[in-house]
């Protein structure tokens, strides 16, 4: 038997601007983006190369759900991506602005660094 976790939800507050980030920022590809009806859309991302995970945007619906955007962990970081060159993609990132609020420390796992999406996520990058 083989299992695999296909998504992810990122509760965002804009499906433009989150495509942006992830396409233009970060590099993702975008898989899908389906209209739904005038108000959701389903909207796949995922990191070059990656093929079993991508993340789902969805746009927050509700008072309840924008409080949870970017706190989907309760400040903790969320989501880990994994890179073959850290420092390439790391100064790619700064060169992006990207906000980096802890730099990066060697690991008894690799090299770490956390970066902040634009909706507040915390992410690792790992190399």
């Amino acid at each position: 038997m083989k299992q695999f976790i296909a998504h992810i939800t990122v509760v965002v507050g804009n499906y433009d601007e989150a495509i942006q980030f992830y396409t233009e920022k970060l590099n993702f590809d975008l898989i899908e983006d389906t209209l739904i009806n005038e108000n959701k859309r389903w909207v796949l991302v995922r990191p070059k190369g990656s093929f079993e995970c991508s993340l789902l945007l969805a746009k927050a619906v509700g008072t309840e759900q924008e409080l949870m955007i970017g706190r989907q962990t309760g400040g903790r970081v969320f989501l880990f991506l994994r890179t073959d060159d850290f420092w390439r993609d790391y100064h790619a990132m700064k060169n992006e602005n990207i906000e980096f609020v802890r730099e990066p420390q060697v690991e008894s796992y690799g090299t770490v660094a956390v970066f902040k999406d634009p909706f507040g996520n915390l992410w690792d990058l790992l190399g």
